[in-house]
């Protein structure tokens, strides 16, 4: 029986698509060069972070967040979400005053999910973080998931609603012939109507094989995790000056993030770690709770992420060939907007538009304007 629809990827936007194509009634047809989750979708910090975001970013992290509410009626499981909250912090008055205007800002559109804590709600909030700490952000229904366990959960609904998923079947090239999208593999040959380029840190040539040229890079993003110790934290937590994820897990171990970013390389499709600045995350990490002092590390990894300049996504019909939807480059911040950008992948393929605002990630945002 033939695909309605193929998508290009199985992280967490290309199985999120294939979930919620599928649960609309469309036939889908999942192709991953490795295995699911492989990539940035699966070594990520697992943020479930509408904190911080770009406004443009904003309405659809805000959307997502609701999804990630409902994961067990949606999907049947929870996918590891907890609704943690996510704690930005200040460590000087400086810093606490860009968080202010921030919120000013932010309340002037409308968003009120952001709020501002001093020295006091700080510690009621995480009480071991150091004293030097004047206040923060805080976003209570904010929290954290376990990557891999997340994109599964959406794999799986998918699959029980018909969706075939072949890993170990990279996409060579893309071809359109007359009115099928044809996808070339080392396993034969896929076709379809409907294509979506949910490609990761591979998306930029499959969307140059469309005509869309975007100036899309891969990079590298690092984590590192401990042993395990006693309890200390519940939500995740960053800071306002200097880069740091950073969230406890019920077993005790602690994972230490924040957009560390490294050498990649895509042809052998792997990060590669730089010791050097993990060590200046770790060094963060004892600053903002010293009881942390000598504490070691287990494991540190690298995942391929792509990056675009102006660090949001593209999110978006193709414009030079019918057909096609892409959703990449997410630059390090994607994993919280899986559950919807799924949804507004299978709106733009079956209503041709969708219900949210995206058209600040058109594919064609950098195409140099056209003089008349």
């Amino acid at each position: 029986m033939g695909s309605d629809v193929i998508v290009i990827g199985g992280g967490f936007h290309g199985t999120s698509s294939a979930f919620h194509l599928s649960r609309r009634g469309a036939k889908v047809t999942l192709l991953e060069a490795e295995y699911c989750a492989r990539h940035a979708s699966g070594v990520n910090a697992g943020g479930v972070r509408t904190l911080g975001r770009h406004h443009a970013e904003i309405p659809l992290a805000r959307a997502s967040l609701g999804l990630w509410h409902r994961l067990t009626e949606l999907l049947g499981e929870d996918g590891s979400f907890v609704p943690s909250g996510q704690l930005q912090i200040a460590e000087t008055p400086q810093e606490l005053d860009t968080l202010r205007r921030r919120v000013a800002g932010l309340n002037a559109l409308g968003f009120t999910h952001e709020v501002i804590v001093d020295a006091q709600q700080v510690r009621e909030i995480a009480p071991r973080l150091a004293h030097h700490v004047v206040g923060g952000i805080w976003v209570k229904d904010d929290g954290h998931a376990v990557p891999y366990r997340a994109v599964t959960a959406f794999r799986q609904a998918a699959q029980r609603l018909g969706a075939q998923f072949h890993e170990a079947t990279p996409a060579q090239a893309i071809e359109r012939v007359g009115s099928q999208w044809r996808v070339s593999t080392p396993r034969g040959t896929f076709t379809a109507p409907w294509l979506v380029n949910a490609a990761g840190a591979w998306s930029g040539d499959f969307a140059a094989q469309a005509g869309d040229t975007v100036p899309m890079q891969p990079g590298g993003l690092m984590l590192m995790i401990t042993q395990r110790v006693p309890h200390f934290v519940d939500p995740v937590l960053g800071a306002a000056g200097r880069p740091l994820s950073f969230k406890q897990f019920a077993n005790g171990t602690v994972l230490i993030g924040g957009g560390l970013r490294c050498a990649a390389d895509v042809v052998r499709r792997h990060g590669e770690v730089d010791f050097l600045k993990l060590s200046s995350s770790a060094q963060t990490v004892t600053d903002l709770f010293p009881h942390l002092a000598g504490i070691n590390v287990v494991r540190a990894w690298a995942g391929v992420e792509a990056f675009m300049p102006d660090e949001i996504p593209v999110i978006s019909l193709g414009r030079h060939a019918p057909q096609l939807v892409h959703a990449f480059g997410f630059s390090a911040h994607g994993f919280e907007l899986g559950p919807i950008g799924g949804q507004i992948v299978a709106e733009l393929v079956l209503d041709g538009r969708s219900t949210l605002p995206i058209a600040p990630f058109a594919v064609d945002r950098f195409a140099p304007a056209t003089v008349h």
